[in-house]
């Protein structure tokens, strides 16, 4: 048997799942094409959630223009897509182990200052009790 940690969570009511996704919408929001600001900014709210930063690449898509890029984590990844004609930007924060992905939350908004922010939580990679029970 694998004696190395899987990282998987346990929830208070006992569900063993894979981590927690949240899914972040802002909108007018600035700084949204500054690949450099949006990278210090994620690796900022990762290390605020307890994570371990691994690697990050962040590509501008030329002046003035949306920046996709992702923040490799040893607990999952963080990632954006922005629209700054738009004011928008797709965020996703994927964490399993022991980090809190809803203390981005916090970072994120003062980084960026959108006048609306929406977020859902989804549990991914929920395993079945009696599957657990075979692996622990």
């Amino acid at each position: 048997m694998n004696n190395h940690p899987d990282h998987f969570k346990t929830d208070g009511r006992g569900t063993h799942y894979a981590g927690d996704h949240l899914l972040v919408e802002m909108w007018d929001a600035t700084h949204l094409a500054d690949a450099a600001f949006i990278e210090r900014s994620l690796e900022k709210a990762a290390r605020t959630a307890g994570a371990t930063v691994l690697y990050s690449y962040y590509h501008p898509f030329g002046e003035g223009m949306g920046v996709s890029g992702v923040t490799i984590l040893a607990e999952s990844h963080i990632s954006i897509h922005t629209w700054p004609e738009r004011g928008y930007a797709a965020i996703d924060v994927f964490m399993c182990g022991d980090c809190d992905p809803q203390s981005t939350l916090p970072i994120l908004q003062e980084a960026f200052l959108p006048s609306r922010i929406e977020s859902s939580q989804f549990k991914r990679g929920v395993v079945a009790p009696e599957a657990f029970q075979s692996v622990a």
